[in-house]
């Protein structure tokens, strides 16, 4: 007959059954918290569809200057249509890297959103994304003309938040990685407290008949997937718990100990 347990197995196994325990308990409410987050991140995304729709329906109004509060309220600004006129200023492009994954344009996947400062005649200026070129065509895009008056209906957009793995924006490089306007006027030179606190992508009107930048390719169909991703947590907590049972159960089963000499 194999030998019995000693005493001391059974205080170990105890042992490791308590830290196993304790570990599953953290890991489950860490993957229901997750399933839990999950499952209100569906409510915010069908409210910024249905915010999305109707103000890209809605007609262009004239962008809000500096003196309007509605400029600094980012939430109220994001996605309405807006009209501004003025001369763009040459010279001053900045490029920020970009990836369109689903163009409603010829072009699409990695390359920049062409940004240009327009400057009103009051002397603010405004940010215009005027639209992507992809890798290795920069130089075929068609520059903007400062000598006509231009008018720009397009996306109100406030400042995009860098986020932790964000690089680093090199100006000396023409090397973006945020749509920031008051760093954009900054590293242009131009007047930062004239410059609006918000961007605005050109609609698809704005394209060139060269083709680039190829405006109108403002994200405005977004995924849902949430339900998903809950479950997926969800399952997890559920795996863990399973994992943990079936380690009991096994331990469970081999009996109790009985005493340090083995019984022949």
């Amino acid at each position: 007959r194999a030998p019995r347990r000693s005493a001391g197995d059974g205080v170990r196994m105890r042992r490791g059954l308590l830290l196993a325990g304790g570990a599953t308990a953290a890991a489950v409410v860490v993957l229901v918290s997750l399933g839990n987050w999950q499952m209100r991140r569906p409510a915010w995304k069908h409210e910024l569809i249905a915010t999305v729709t109707a103000r890209a329906a809605a007609p262009a109004i004239e962008a809000p200057g500096l003196d309007d509060p509605a400029s600094r309220d980012g939430a109220a600004m994001d996605y309405r249509v807006v009209r501004i006129a003025g001369r763009f200023r040459a010279g001053m492009d900045a490029h920020v890297q970009a990836l369109v994954g689903e163009p409603r344009g010829r072009f699409g996947g990695p390359g920049v959103w062409v940004m240009s400062p327009l400057e009103r005649a009051d002397g603010t200026i405004a940010w215009i994304n005027r639209g992507f070129v992809p890798v290795g065509r920069l130089g075929e895009a068609t520059p903007v003309d400062p000598a006509a008056e231009t008018t720009i209906v397009g996306f109100a957009r406030p400042p995009e938040p860098r986020g932790a793995f964000t690089p680093a924006d090199d100006p000396s490089r023409d090397q973006w990685f945020v749509r920031d306007p008051a760093r954009l006027s900054a590293a242009a030179g131009l007047a930062v407290a004239r410059t609006l606190p918000y961007t605005i992508d050109a609609g698809a009107e704005a394209t060139p008949p060269s083709g680039l930048p190829q405006a109108g390719e403002t994200l405005l169909a977004f995924s849902d997937p949430h339900l998903g991703y809950a479950l997926t947590w969800y399952g997890l907590a559920l795996a863990a718990i399973g994992v943990f049972a079936a380690r009991a159960w096994s331990g469970r089963r081999r009996g109790p100990a009985t005493g340090d000499h083995p019984v022949g």
